[in-house]
């Protein structure tokens, strides 16, 4: 393994053990502060420093990793469980069904993903599980698209073909051969949309419409120190570092897995 993918591997497991175990890395209330040590710059004490009613900065960005993580885990599972499924009724069918649902995905494709994530919070409302599920919607496309590409390529192959000759069914044939042959540059997406599927949730908690105060998470981070950003830097320099760190490293997971994925097929 080169050292990128080592340290991407690193930071996300990092991050994973923030959200899981979070009292393993800091023993702070992230929700109680003390007034006397608010803005406080970082120090041996208070490694990100503390905010504008003295809660400590680093713990709530180490608490706060669950609501960011689990979101985006939610995100990434309606865009796969969807995208795959049309992708898949797509490519095996055909015809009008085909037609249909591309149709449909390239009109999706062509709205932005901001713009339609924050269409269905419009209609199903704020909140953090509601934010999850508007950004999930916005990768049903991509991941409708690309699932679609792979059936169709291996429902051409050979062994498809026999299996059919064979006397096997249309759905065995689809689950035991089609579905996890194809699966393959569709998990690499997956990987990819981790990391975007963060970003969105930061930014629409940035601009008010995912998780509430006082919850810490990351984008409502952010967005609680712009008012603080030319005396207290860090109160957006290191919640907004985390995020950059955590989507540069699923993005380049994601690069090693479709290359993995690039040398089976060859």
């Amino acid at each position: 393994m080169r050292g990128g993918v080592v340290l991407a591997w690193a930071v996300t497991a990092v991050t994973l053990l923030w959200a899981l175990v979070p009292g393993l890395f800091t023993g702070h209330d992230p929700l109680a502060g003390v007034p006397a040590e608010k803005l406080q710059p970082p120090g041996w004490h208070h490694p990100f420093g503390t905010d504008a009613v003295g809660r400590d900065l680093f713990a709530r960005v180490v608490h706060g990793s669950v609501h960011s993580l689990s979101g985006a885990l939610v995100a990434v599972a309606v865009g796969l469980l969807a995208g795959t499924l049309l992708g898949l009724l797509a490519g095996s069918v055909g015809g009008v069904l085909d037609e249909a649902v591309m149709r449909v995905v390239d009109v999706l494709l062509s709205v932005p993903g901001l713009l339609l994530a924050l269409t269905v919070i419009v209609l199903l409302g704020p909140g953090t599980v509601n934010a999850a599920v508007a950004v999930g919607v916005g990768s049903v496309a991509a991941f409708a698209r690309l699932s679609r590409a792979e059936v169709v390529r291996v429902r051409r192959t050979e062994y498809v073909e026999a299996a059919f000759g064979s006397g096997g069914g249309f759905a065995a044939v689809l689950w035991r051969h089609v579905l996890p042959n194809s699966l393959g540059p569709v998990i690499a997406l997956a990987a990819l949309q981790f990391g975007v599927a963060i970003l969105a949730l930061s930014t629409l908690s940035f601009l008010g419409y995912g998780a509430e105060p006082p919850t810490p998470e990351w984008g409502l981070l952010i967005s609680e120190g712009r008012n603080y950003l030319a005396t207290s830097w860090w109160l957006t320099t290191l919640p907004g570092a985390v995020v950059v760190a955590v989507v540069l490293a699923a993005g380049r997971i994601s690069r090693s897995v479709g290359r993995e994925n690039g040398r089976e097929g060859a």
